[in-house]
């Protein structure tokens, strides 16, 4: 018999009943340290004090009202993306799904807008996850995500990550646009080469095609800096945000510059729900936090750290791990045993990780991990490797 909850999740046994901080506490009380952060979702930890006030405060005023009126918040935040990034404006949808697919509708438009309505196809790479929208899984390319939802929604092509000839070459007259996530994520915390990415905007510029990042996963400070871009130097055409922009509260975005959006007028795209004001107020303060002095910063050295001793445990169990690698706070540990085994491992030493690509186990903890919390969740992880090699891994 079919569940009452759809199943198309593989579930871990846990259930959680409150959070605070790193920490979540299971319905059966015991405590876990959060490296997954809600698929790097839970930017700011749970339960943070400033968030619980402005969505408690928000919610005693206006929960929705549509956006056949002006919502405030979604002025204050827009300009506050714009100020911090590339672009000139933002749409606000629930998920980074969404934001991917007002990047790709806003792709076909930009070019039918500017007269070349046959250039509509995207390039995307191997590895990719753009989410779980028709569109956006026929972006990914990947078969298990694609297998059974025949037929593929047309007008993607996909090539090699990190290959410039391959990408070249895939270049047509229907082309449009090519799409990266500056950090892959789901395809196993694969950090794009900054010279990878600069030749992908020369590209982009030599042959009239818009440059889109997905950020969804990358962006929002995750690998000490606002944006991932930022750190190579090179600025997209359009750029889609989630996860770690709502802290928690669903909540994405899709940011572009003039150029890009011009297409876009009123009727041409929509969201019942996106940029409610208990979701603009909740990024707001989201921002308020992350562009306080310091924090990317912070980021960044906590990143090192940990990115420093998961390379330690790289090197005392080369039986089970392979290498470490990420940026920031987005950091992977490639597997040599099956990455659920380790995964599992760790749920008994009350450790939370997230599984990814290329059998690579996702370290994603909140923003706000103290270095303590580092060194105890990594002396975690050792012993989950421990327990594994004792039973002959």
């Amino acid at each position: 018999m079919i569940s009452a909850v759809m199943p198309t999740y593989a579930r871990a046994d846990l259930a959680f009943e409150r959070g605070a901080g790193c920490w979540l506490e299971s319905v059966d009380g015991r405590r876990f340290l959060d490296f997954g952060a809600g698929v790097a979702v839970n930017a700011l930890g749970h339960a943070h004090p400033r968030l619980v006030a402005a969505l408690t405060a928000q919610a005693q005023k206006l929960w929705h009202c549509s956006n056949l009126y002006r919502v405030p918040g979604q002025e204050r935040v827009a300009a506050r993306l714009v100020e911090a990034s590339f672009a000139d404006t933002a749409f606000f949808c629930n998920s980074g799904a969404e934001a991917m697919e007002c990047a790709i509708k806003m792709v076909r438009k930009y070019h039918d807008t500017t007269g070349t309505p046959e250039r509509y196809r995207c390039i995307t790479v191997e590895g990719a996850f753009h989410g779980r929208t028709l569109a956006t899984i026929a972006a990914g390319g990947q078969e298990k995500h694609l297998k059974g939802f025949d037929p593929v929604v047309d007008g993607f092509d996909q090539v090699p990550f990190g290959n410039m000839n391959a990408l070249r070459a895939a270049i047509t007259g229907q082309t449009a646009a090519i799409i990266v996530e500056p950090v892959q994520g789901e395809g196993g915390i694969r950090p794009a080469e900054t010279d990878y990415l600069k030749k992908l905007r020369l590209a982009a510029d030599e042959f009239g095609l818009l440059l889109v990042f997905d950020e969804v996963q990358c962006g929002m400070g995750r690998t000490g800096s606002l944006f991932a871009y930022q750190q190579a130097g090179v600025a997209p055409d359009i750029m889609a945000l989630a996860k770690g922009l709502g802290g928690g509260f669903p909540i994405g975005a899709c940011l572009a510059s003039e150029r890009a959006a011009q297409g876009m007028t009123a009727g041409t795209h929509g969201s019942t729900f996106g940029g409610n004001p208990l979701a603009m107020a909740v990024a707001e303060t989201v921002l308020d936090v992350m562009q306080e002095p310091g924090f990317l910063q912070e980021v960044a050295r906590k990143g090192a750290l940990l990115h420093d001793r998961l390379c330690l445990l790289v090197e005392r169990h080369p039986s089970l791990l392979l290498s470490a690698r990420g940026l920031g706070l987005m950091q992977g540990l490639v597997c040599k045993r099956p990455n659920g085994d380790i995964a599992e491992a760790c749920y008994a030493q009350g450790l939370l990780t997230v599984l990814a690509g290329d059998n690579v186990l996702r370290i994603l903890p909140p923003l706000i991990v103290t270095d303590e919390e580092i060194l105890e969740g990594c002396a975690k992880l050792e012993a989950a490797l421990a327990a594994l090699e004792s039973r002959g891994a």
